[in-house]
């Protein structure tokens, strides 16, 4: 299958949840290359042709600048030289116009957060040198406002502004702040058209959270573990099934997408772990950990002494990652042994006490 098909399906789901919406873009334009610049100009052209309500600020002398890629770009904006209310600014936007707006020195400064949040900004974006935050090895690409403060390593005084900046912004309403680190190309689209994303998200709410399954999931639960269930790695479900026991399912979802998902099947008082699965695109993310987490939580709430899961696949995850122990096969409950030995797989059995 050629990868760019698959790319293409992946951004475009991206693309009515943008439609309509406005984003407030803070550019640094001085810390980017010539070639740095034509590119966030293109990008910004991209949301533009997508639907995207868009104000670029920076300071009067970068406007220029980023009104001659403009120009050369095809890209429709028109500068607020001065008294940027609201109501002019909507006006531009309607138009179909990009609105350009003047600042000082200070990215995301509080004026700017406070028109943000006037205009309905669904996405605040500050496009500079950012450094990524990085946390055991691991970047740290998104942070709730109040795990702000507990960050337990030093920041350069420029990052620190930013995320003290950001936190302000998703107090005073702005669903989601992006830090960027602009001079790595594409850095814009990659941001906003993944569920990953390569800079720092900031946000208030509910970004990424793992929830029970609800009727209207199903058919997405189905098709997420088709490939899986085809490849005798998990047991095959009906909807009917599925549907008669939805508080036996979990699903992780990211920004309203469902990437993953497990179930917790009961034998009195021992569970079993099934139906684990992550979307290839968020491999490696920890998602599966979560996940198993989450169930081994809600087996010990309902009181059971052990959790068990039947794999060959996942055998080093269960045991290095997750702390399971390999048992024999045959003691697992005799309802759930026979079903296995009916499947024809040949699988391995890990156990955990609770």
């Amino acid at each position: 299958m050629d990868p760019s098909a698959t790319d293409l399906r992946g951004l475009l789901h991206y693309v009515p949840q943008f439609q309509g919406k406005l984003f407030v873009v803070d550019v640094d334009w001085k810390v980017l290359s010539e070639t740095s610049q034509a590119e966030v100009v293109m990008d910004l052209c991209a949301l533009q042709s997508i639907g995207v309500g868009l104000v670029i600020v920076s300071t009067e002398q970068e406007l220029e600048s980023i009104i001659d890629w403009a120009v050369d770009h095809d890209f429709r904006s028109s500068v607020i030289a001065d008294g940027a209310t609201v109501e002019r600014i909507k006006g531009v936007i309607e138009r179909g116009q990009a609105a350009l707006l003047m600042r000082e020195d200070i990215l995301l400064a509080g004026n700017l957060i406070e028109i943000s949040v006037s205009l309905g900004a669904s996405k605040l974006i500050a496009l500079t040198d950012f450094q990524p935050l990085m946390e055991k090895g691991k970047q740290l690409k998104f942070l709730r406002v109040r795990e702000i403060k507990d960050l337990d390593f030093q920041l350069r005084g420029k990052e620190q502004q930013l995320l003290n900046a950001a936190a302000s912004a998703c107090d005073a309403g702005v669903e989601r702040v992006h830090l960027l680190d602009a001079t790595e190309p594409g850095a814009l689209l990659d941001e906003l058209f993944s569920n990953e994303g390569v800079g720092t998200m900031v946000y208030g709410g509910t970004y990424r959270h793992i929830r029970l399954l609800k009727e209207e999931d199903i058919s997405e639960l189905l098709g997420l573990i088709g490939r899986s269930v085809r490849r005798t790695h998990l047991v095959p479900r009906s909807y009917e099934q599925i549907s008669e026991a939805l508080e036996d399912y979990a699903v992780m979802e990211v920004d309203g997408h469902v990437v993953g998902c497990v179930a917790l099947y009961t034998y009195d008082d021992l569970g079993e772990i099934g139906c684990l699965y992550v979307k290839q695109t968020h491999e490696g993310t920890g998602y599966g950990a979560d996940l198993v987490s989450f169930m081994e939580i809600r087996a010990k709430e309902r009181g059971m002494r052990s959790v068990f899961a039947l794999t060959n696949r996942a055998a080093k995850f269960f045991t290095q990652q997750m702390g399971y122990n390999q048992f024999a096969v045959d003691s697992i409950p005799i309802e759930r042994l026979r079903e296995l030995h009916e499947s024809g797989r040949n699988s391995q059995a890990f156990i955990k006490d609770l």
